[in-house]
């Protein structure tokens, strides 16, 4: 695996923290990654029982977990048997599904009374709304607590309450192909000025490549909302966190956006080219330049792809600073009316899972960034390509997740790119969207 290359060149990226955020599509999430079929896995040890956390009563805890990759539900699968080996007086249930499927699926279970115990999941705010949640101190002990990055717990306060923690994150950068910048005769593009130069000199140099990556798809079309607004001085809220979709700087940033589609410098369906389609481009070398997550050099080596690339800040509009998008995923509690052997072995659970080695583990599965302070000076000890983005992850800009419209901005921009992609007036989709918002 290539090393992260000059990363953001002495840290020059600056990513300033949202007021109120969260993440998607890890994604997101963004951490949101790849899909498939739901799976779950389930042990339980009779014989010479270990008492659980001092209530020896036998309780039962069911999770349902999201799919980052391949690798995802082994690894739960690998945990379930530690976990129930180590306490036999519970039960634990882990079911893994795709993000195409999960919000379906926990919807499903909760329109039937049967929420799960412990959601992984981005988004927590309309499940708090309807009161459905504990609040994070009731269902995490003190101590694996204290190890979370504040920021990150910030992400999920609604009224001075935090209702979820997280679970892991990941940040996004600029990646080039340096063999095909440096064929083209470009530099690493800094500003939208010269992105557009860049994606001339290379579309001039090879017709057959793309110069540059969009998506605007439902898997990370608010991404790439982020990626343009944010860095155009604009975003989804104004300072004092009151939605602004259609502030003159975002019409601006999604107008340049789509004007690089209409260009012909992009992929030629941004609609429905993925994240994941686009790094196989990338690694294909079809794709010369996309913005996208610390967990691309993962994705690209298990793909058996080999690409001389570089990381850099993600370019702006004239003078603003470069600003990352942190996206980030959380576990939350619903309020199932435990006992409190019940709330004790849940305690136990993420008292397992934030053990720091069994955590960083976890994070470095696919490629993705801690959310404990332990954990990243772990993985920044263990990969020095890594240790730049553990200093950056814990203060990037967020999503606003804690903001109940939040489904409904998430889907709202998603349409406008589309529609804009279809001719349609971004001036015009904007306002409407921000009055259905503000309604």
């Amino acid at each position: 695996m290539k090393k992260f290359v000059a990363l953001f060149l002495a840290l020059t990226l600056t990513c300033g923290l949202a007021a109120c955020g969260g993440g998607g599509n890890s994604g997101g999430g963004d951490s949101n990654d790849t899909g498939g079929s739901g799976a779950s896995t389930e042990e339980s040890t009779d014989g010479d029982e270990k008492e659980d956390s001092g209530s020896g009563e036998k309780v039962a805890i069911n999770v349902i977990a999201a799919q980052y990759g391949q690798n995802t539900t082994k690894w739960w699968s690998d945990f379930v048997k530690d976990f129930t080996t180590e306490y036999p007086n519970i039960d634990l249930t882990v079911e893994v599904e795709s993000w195409n499927d999960i919000y379906t699926v926990v919807n499903t279970r909760i329109s039937n009374n049967d929420a799960p115990d412990i959601l992984n999941i981005d988004v927590f705010a309309n499940y708090q709304a309807d009161d459905l949640l504990l609040p994070a101190e009731d269902f995490v002990s003190d101590e694996t607590y204290k190890k979370m990055y504040p920021a990150f717990l910030e992400q999920s306060n609604v009224d001075g309450t935090i209702w979820a923690i997280p679970d892991l994150a990941s940040a996004r950068a600029l990646y080039v192909n340096k063999d095909i910048l440096d064929a083209a005769k470009v530099e690493i593009p800094t500003t939208w000025d010269e992105l557009k130069k860049a994606c001339e000199a290379i579309k001039a140099y090879d017709s057959k490549i793309y110069p540059w990556g969009i998506d605007m798809t439902t898997d990370e079309g608010q991404a790439a909302f982020a990626y343009y607004t944010w860095n155009n001085g604009g975003g989804f809220v104004d300072e004092d966190n009151n939605w602004a979709l259609n502030s003159d700087e975002n019409v601006e940033a999604v107008e340049f956006a789509i004007s690089l589609v209409k260009d012909g410098y992009t992929n030629s369906d941004p609609s429905n080219d993925t994240r994941y389609d686009l790094q196989d481009m990338f690694g294909a070398g079809q794709v010369a330049m996309m913005i996208g997550p610390n967990s691309i050099p993962t994705y690209i080596a298990d793909g058996g792809y080999s690409v001389n690339y570089e990381v850099a800040p993600i370019p702006t509009n004239g003078d603003n600073e470069s600003v990352s998008a942190g996206v980030m995923d959380r576990f939350m509690c619903f309020d199932n009316g435990y006992s409190d052997a019940e709330l004790e072995a849940i305690k136990t659970f993420f008292d397992y899972f934030y053990e720091d080695t069994r955590y960083s583990d976890w994070v470095l599965m696919e490629g993705f960034l801690p959310a404990t302070s332990t954990g990243g000076e772990i993985l920044a000890e263990a990969d020095e390509s890594m240790a730049s983005w553990v200093d950056i992850v814990g203060s990037c800009n967020f999503y606003p997740t804690a903001k109940t419209e939040w489904d409904d901005v998430k889907q709202g921009v998603i349409n406008v790119e589309q529609q804009a992609l279809l001719d349609g007036n971004v001036k015009e989709l904007l306002d409407e969207l921000q009055a259905e918002i503000a309604e």
